[in-house]
């Protein structure tokens, strides 16, 4: 049977010195023969685990008077007297006594994970010592780590007693108090969570009942209390907190914030009482750089608490290594450990640890300070200086100190009601901190992604190093090359959508979002080149002011605007901001006398019927909540053995969040299940459903435990084929674009040429001249080309050297102000003469301008959208002609001329290019075209650079794509579509091909809403495209929000927008996807549907108040009706059909749109009347493709998949179309949409002779086309309004892109 999951408990031990030894110390000491008290050996006295009582003991409860407590799971047997086991030894038997318990055996079971040789000294890390007055009780804090690293956690408690005098009969105790000594028992609560207050809380309460109580009571009382904690079940990740009662306390377990983050129940502030914010930053660096740390502290307390709190600052990067806060004396070994660790011990042993050991970052939290063993300064690298002004500046802002909080308030009367006051205080000062903590793991590692590729699991360190600042390269070079960062790039690659990556996209500033929206070679801007020359102050890069949104790009540093003197709070920002959700608790019952199964399994009912009616009151407030519930009860009714129950909850959890499904514990679940329950489980199709796909879920995940890792790029050593050369292009990061990859390709291999080859006998290999090419044998089929990696590695090295050039251009004053901020120099020539002086010659992406030499100044050439010819001529010099550029502009009479010599040739192929790009970027309103040509400009440059022969312009002229374009194939656009189209955007720009574009959503935006609530308020246009991914963008700037949200592997079919919180979306493998728009992740599937996902609508509200419906429909016929708050099907039926392809509610009825006729139903699934193809279709192979309704006039506008035309029908006589609008050089219809007074069709037709993507303006009261835009090169596949203001269109593989129509 598989492992069930555990509550709160895992097990509880008492430590403490063997009762011969204590014996003997109290006579000695009695006899005045010890001066000195001794530290005694401790040992493990008693061990309590789960399960505490079962069925089975609970029959024999009722045949005799056996305890309650029983242990049927034997993992591991612990005999605790080690005089028995010396008995044994020498072969006495074992004779128990009713006096004594020395003689006595008990076979105690043991947690398999737990090592209980070792767990006496870490409950008395000091030694047990013997004392002859009552001391203070003392908590402390372990953590233990496995060999797979899973940690498990636990609270010591130590508390003493007096040593009972061995004269004593019938358990009176001593009356001499003269001689009376004390000795300290340990009590470990051991728990798989790190519930560290609340732990301590609990053994806060049992002292209260030890301390007055015999020592004959001493063991039942911690059994008791053991059973009690193991019924505690653990809160799911969100906003439920689990409450319960453990007189005199009301303790709680804080949930985690979300599955990838551990639960936090300490206070996160305790380090800033201890360090200032730099002593942080450095002891952070020495984490992320995975040195030796060693933590020091004359309480022990202190070691575990700053330990946890440092795990928890570098989230979400995680420690690989060994982990020990607490070393005891005779532990210190360990610190010889030749690998990266974190541990602790106690201050006295400093000058020992760091006499002894090298290499070693010495902590000492009672200073405050951090040094190293090895010298008195410390050697590590410096945090990023943007990210660590940052991170001080909040720091200081912060308001760590409760009696300023509370000196306004008044006495509390009642201890629960101050101590909840108290942590509502630190939880909302944990998530500030939190957040500061996890802004500068976002600085320092916000510029990764940029240098990842996906597809190949790259990572690009050198480009990544490269492109830091000069001071924080050293801090890089340590951090790149640890197991810790290793683990966070696979992370990245697989997209994980964890905290780091909400953060890192909500802080991204609008340019940042705007530039990533075109892909163009990295250069410096002009802001940046600008920043580059003021005052390092000001020059906390660009990389900060994401994180810092509240601050003007203008503003001079980043620093001043943050800093407060005053005792309140930071204001945080709100990129900086998590969403904060109200919690809420969850009161467990009071707890039954826990040893007696009957009691316990009413205590469980009672549980679930509580749960049962929070379950009922959240169902309509909040889907979130109601998951929770449903994960609880479910975890209750496992434990309670109420199997099918709980996969019923678990069930109704899989539906409302996915986020929080517990795999493990259903999988465990499941196996555990017997075969009656297996039975009853088959006869349940839901539950049957459930556990297939967690079989199925369970074995993909166990496929998906293979370590793909995480490549560094390096050059080929192989000469490299098509396939391969694409492969190293993309993993180099210098363009991703396969089609542009291919033209690469062929200009590096141009000089391949009969002509140029040298035969070698019959059938031997022939190779170029050139060292680029070779090909292959002459018996194979055809003749493949390759690129030498030599020549590859002069490309890469010469595209480097250029880019690493462009960082270091000065430009004047004079031409910073003339150029845009966003521009960026990519090609400056040597010093030339021009018809307006000696200088050299500049490119950006937008113009050419000349920086004259001798007074330097600035002179624009000319825009590139302004040129009207470019040419090669030849200028006179003396007795020789030598070659120049003229370039005509539109804007001056005279002709500018540049002698550029043997640069000519390049410049005019590079120049003619960015002109061709501009061109096409200004008619087809598609700034890409424009970053494309940038692209291809440079590639020229680089393959001229790198092949330095007399072909190499002839191989340049292959990455002329858009000046080839114009020449051969002018890409004239419609003044129409011209007038029409405002701009297109490209969905597919993070992948290295187009896809299609198969489904488009807009949602509107709302004002005022502050993101913290219900997101960023703007607008939002929703792209699904190929295999289930979906793309968002602000609709507001058209700026990428969301790059990549997966659901499933599937087409998408439909998407609709139910709410501000919600978009469903149908998909091909019969699954409707819920997206939560707060957190642009996909946490909610219904599984109802046998078949595709074909259409959704939206149901009208009869009421305000009245629930709100979604309709689904399937490609069998299947139409589900949506309970939208509960997520629960209210109703079903089933049309007969040939493929059901969509469904609309107009006026109480549902419409349904299949291939062979359309449909209205009334609501409870009955036929009202059908709509057969028209009667000069019936023949053809043809079908219905959409449909729209038009209630004001009351009409039916249909349209079929190979038909170039629309009917139109009357609703009330729909024998037959009465009208059918032609649409010209049609060729099929895809999509309707209604835009005021116009019908927007969206298919494909013809334009100058060649397929392409229309659309077409219909008149909806004349029933004439308006317009006929061409818009796409490729089948328009779908289209959306947003707002009646625009239209916009997407279209198929071939162009892949968004168009944007203006509404007129």
């Amino acid at each position: 049977m598989a492992d069930i999951p555990s509550g709160l408990l895992e097990a509880c031990v008492v430590v403490g010195a063997a009762s011969d030894k204590l014996r003997e110390v109290h006579q000695s000491h009695q006899q005045g023969k010890i001066k000195e008290l001794p530290l005694l050996g401790a040992e493990v006295l008693q061990v309590h685990a789960p399960p505490f009582v079962t069925k089975e003991s609970a029959s024999s409860e009722t045949q005799a008077h056996a305890p309650a407590f029983s242990r049927v799971q034997r993992r591991r047997s612990f005999i605790k007297k080690k005089k028995e086991r010396a008995g044994i030894a020498n072969g006495e038997t074992a004779k128990g006594s009713d006096g004594g318990g020395d003689t006595t055996t008990e076979d105690i079971s043991v947690p398999k994970d737990l090592d209980l040789i070792a767990l006496p000294q870490l409950c008395f890390p000091g030694g047990l010592q013997i004392a002859s007055e009552q001391r203070e009780d003392s908590y402390h804090y372990l953590v233990f780590t496995d060999v797979f690293g899973n940690r498990t956690h636990a609270v010591v408690v130590q508390y003493y007693r007096p040593i009972q005098d061995v004269g004593h009969q019938n358990g009176h105790r001593s009356s001499s108090k003269s001689s009376r000594l004390y000795t300290a028992y340990g009590i470990c609560v051991i728990s798989k969570y790190p519930y560290y207050n609340a732990l301590r809380d609990c053994l806060s309460c049992l002292l209260t009942q030890l301390k007055p109580s015999w020592m004959g009571d001493f063991e039942e009382r911690v059994k008791e209390f053991s059973a009690k904690l193991a019924l505690v079940p653990i809160p799911p990740p969100g906003q439920l907190h689990v409450v319960f009662n453990l007189r005199p306390l009301q303790i709680g377990l804080p949930s985690r914030e979300d599955k990838d983050r551990p639960a936090v129940d300490l206070d996160l502030h305790l380090p800033f009482l201890c360090f200032r914010p730099r002593q942080l930053l450095q002891i952070i660096t020495s984490l992320l750089t995975e040195q030796r740390v060693v933590l020091l502290s004359c309480d022990w307390a202190r070691l575990t608490l700053l330990a946890e709190s440092l795990m928890l600052f570098i989230h979400p990067l995680v420690w690989q290594h060994p982990f020990v806060p607490i070393l005891s004396r005779q532990m210190l070994d360990f610190l010889m450990a030749p690998t990266a660790y974190l541990m602790g011990c106690h201050l006295h042993h400093y000058e020992e640890v760091a006499a002894e050991t090298d290499d070693l970052i010495l902590v000492n939290i009672d200073d405050g300070t951090v040094s190293s063993s090895w010298s008195d300064g410390i050697d590590l690298p410096d945090v990023p200086m943007a990210a660590a002004e940052c991170f001080i500046t909040r720091v200081e802002g912060l308001q760590v100190h409760y009696d300023l909080e509370v000196c306004h308030l008044g006495a509390s009367t009642e201890v629960n009601e101050r101590r909840a006051q108290r942590k509502q205080w630190q939880r909302k000062l944990n998530t500030h901190i939190q957040n500061i903590t996890l802004e500068l793991i976002v600085n320092i590692f916000r510029e990764v992604h940029d240098h990842l590729n996906y597809e190949h699991r790259v990572f690009n360190s050198e480009e990544f190093l490269r492109s830091r600042e000069p001071a924080d390269q050293p801090f890089y070079k340590k951090v790149l090359d640890t197991h810790i960062f290793h683990s966070f790039l696979k992370d990245r690659l697989n997209r994980k959508m964890d905290a780091f990556t909400c953060m890192e996209l909500s802080t991204r500033t609008e340019d940042y979002r705007l530039r990533s929206m075109t892909e163009s070679p990295r250069r410096p801007t002009m802001q940046e080149l600008a920043r580059k020359y003021t005052s390092p102050e000001s020059r906390l890069s660009k990389r900060l002011g994401a994180s810092l949104p509240n601050l003007g790009e203008s503003g001079g540093s980043l620093v001043g605007p943050l800093r407060q003197t005053s005792f309140k709070n930071i204001q945080v920002d709100s990129g900086m901001k998590s969403p904060q959700r109200p919690v809420r608790f969850f009161k467990l019952p009071e707890f039954p006398p826990p040893l007696a199964y009957h009691y316990v399994q009413n205590y469980y009912q009672e549980m679930i019927t509580l749960l049962g009616k929070a379950i009922s009151g959240a169902a309509s407030e909040d889907s979130s909540l109601l998951a929770r519930y449903h994960y609880l009860r479910g975890f209750v009714n496992t434990v309670a053995g109420k199997r099918l129950d709980a996969l019923e909850d678990f069930q109704n959890l899989y539906k409302t969040d996915t986020d929080i499904f517990p795999g493990e514990l259903v999988n465990a679940l499941v196996d555990s299940l017997q075969e009656g329950e297996q039975a009853l489980a088959d006869r349940r199709p839901e539950i049957k459903r459930l556990i297939s796909r967690v079989k199925r879920d369970h074995e993909r995940e166990r496929a998906r435990h293979v370590d793909q890792g995480v490549k560094r790029f390096q050059l080929p050593k192989k000469h490299m084929q098509l396939e391969d050369f694409v492969r190293r292009v993309q993993e180099s990061g210098i363009v991703k674009d396969q089609g542009t990859i291919h033209r690469l390709f062929e200009a590096l291999t141009v000089e391949c040429c009969k002509s140029s080859l040298g035969w070698h006998g019959g059938g031997s290999a022939v190779k170029a001249s050139s060292q680029s090419i070779f090909y292959l044998d002459s018996n194979l089929e055809g003749q493949q080309k390759q690129v030498d990696p030599e020549i590859f590695r002069v490309f890469y090295t010469f595209w480097k050297e250029t880019e690493a050039e462009a960082q270091e251009v000065a430009l004047p004053a004079s031409a910073l102000e003339h150029l845009e901020a966003n521009e960026c120099v990519f090609k400056l020539s040597s010093s030339v003469k021009t018809s307006h002086g000696v200088g050299k010659i500049a490119m950006t992406q937008r113009r050419l301008f000349l920086l004259t030499e001798g007074r330097p100044g600035y002179m624009e050439v000319t825009k590139f959208r302004d040129i009207e010819e470019v040419k090669i001529s030849s200028a006179p010099f003396l007795l020789l002609r030598i070659p120049s550029l003229k370039i005509k502009t539109t804007l001056r009479k005279e002709t500018f001329e540049v002698n550029l010599k043997s640069e000519v040739d390049l410049w005019h192929l590079m120049v003619k290019e960015m002109w061709a790009g501009r061109k096409m970027a200004d008619d087809h309103k598609d700034p890409q075209y424009m970053q494309q040509a940038l692209t291809n400009a440079l590639l020229m440059d680089a393959v001229v650079g790198c092949l330095q022969s007399q072909k190499a312009i002839f191989a340049a002229t292959k990455l002329a794509h858009f000046d080839r374009m114009k020449l051969e194939v002018p890409l004239m656009v419609p003044k129409t579509t011209s007038e029409t189209l405002k701009h297109k955007i490209n969905p597919s720009l993070d992948l290295t091909s187009p896809q299609a574009v198969d489904v488009l959503l807009y949602t509107p935006g709302q004002l005022g809403v502050s993101s913290d609530s219900e997101g960023d308020g703007n607008p939002k246009l929703w792209c699904a495209l190929s295999d289930g991914k979906v793309v968002v963008f602000d609709a507001a700037s058209w700026s990428m929000q969301q790059n990549q949200v997966q659901v499933g592997t599937s087409r998408v079919n439909c998407m609709l927008g139910v709410d501000r919180q919600q978009v469903w979306i149908g998909t091909q493998d019969s699954v409707i996807y819920i997206i939560s728009t707060r957190s642009m992740s996909c946490n909610k599937q219904l599984r109802d549907h046998r078949s595709e996902v074909t259409g959704l609508s939206l149901g009208e509200r009869s009421e305000k108040y009245s629930p709100k419906v979604a309709y689904s429909c399937s490609a069998e016929g299947t139409v589900m009706v949506w309970d939208v708050s509960t997520l629960q099907v209210r109703k079903q039926f089933r049309v007969s059909c040939d493929r059901l392809q969509s469904v609309q509610l107009c006026n109480g009825t549902l419409w349904c749109c299949a291939r062979d006729c359309i449909m209205e139903v009334w609501k409870n699934g009955m036929l009202h009347r059908k709509i057969c193809l028209p009667e000069q279709l019936c023949g053809s192979p043809t079908a219905f493709s959409s449909f729209l309704l038009y209630h004001e006039r009351e009409q039916l506008w249909t349209a079929c998949i190979d038909v170039g035309e629309l009917c139109v029908w009357h609703l009330r006589e729909p024998t037959k179309p009465f009208q059918r609008i032609q649409l010209p050089d049609c060729a099929g219809v895809t999509c309707l949409i209604k835009v005021k007074n116009q019908i927007w069709v969206g298919g494909r037709g013809w334009s100058s002779g060649k397929s392409r993507g229309k659309i077409y303006v219909v008149d909806a009261q004349r029933h004439t086309v308006e317009k006929e835009l061409v818009a796409h090169t490729d089948c328009v596949q779908a289209l959306c309004s947003a707002e009646d203001r625009y239209v916009l269109s997407g279209a198929a593989r071939e162009d892949g892109k968004i168009a944007i129509w203006k509404v007129e």
